[in-house]
């Protein structure tokens, strides 16, 4: 099951209604949005059954936030930590379908990552053998 287009189209609509300059990057079945050549966003499919509410089996929003945002946004129920190794990655945050139901909703998780990009690091280029 690949990424729902749908979401991915509203949050190409809302980074240029911004006047924002992004790139995608298509990874693992899901997809990734950069601004400045580093995460923004995201899209994930949710395959994990074990989740303590049970798996969605729907694609989830990835959202860097940073650590300043991280614990405050956690504490909301549409918030799940990201967890892609098992290993929470503090700083990024999985939010559920009805985290980013409405527009509204999805731009206020596009604000933070926006918020937080200039602050963020890129990764370090992979070297090519």
């Amino acid at each position: 099951m690949a990424y729902h287009e749908y979401l991915a189209d509203r949050i190409r609509r809302q980074l240029k209604e911004n006047r924002t300059h992004f790139t995608e990057l298509k990874m693992m079945g899901g997809l990734c949005f950069k601004v400045d050549n580093k995460m923004l966003c995201g899209i994930h499919i949710d395959k994990k059954p074990a989740r303590p509410a049970g798996g969605y089996g729907d694609s989830l929003l990835m959202a860097r936030i940073g650590l300043d945002a991280y614990e405050n946004e956690l504490k909301k129920p549409e918030c799940l930590p990201m967890d892609f190794t098992g290993r929470p990655m503090r700083g990024y945050i999985f939010v559920t379908p009805d985290g980013f139901d409405t527009d509204q909703e999805l731009a206020y998780w596009l604000h933070l990552c926006l918020e937080f990009n200039p602050l963020a690091k890129a990764s370090k280029p992979k070297k090519k053998t």
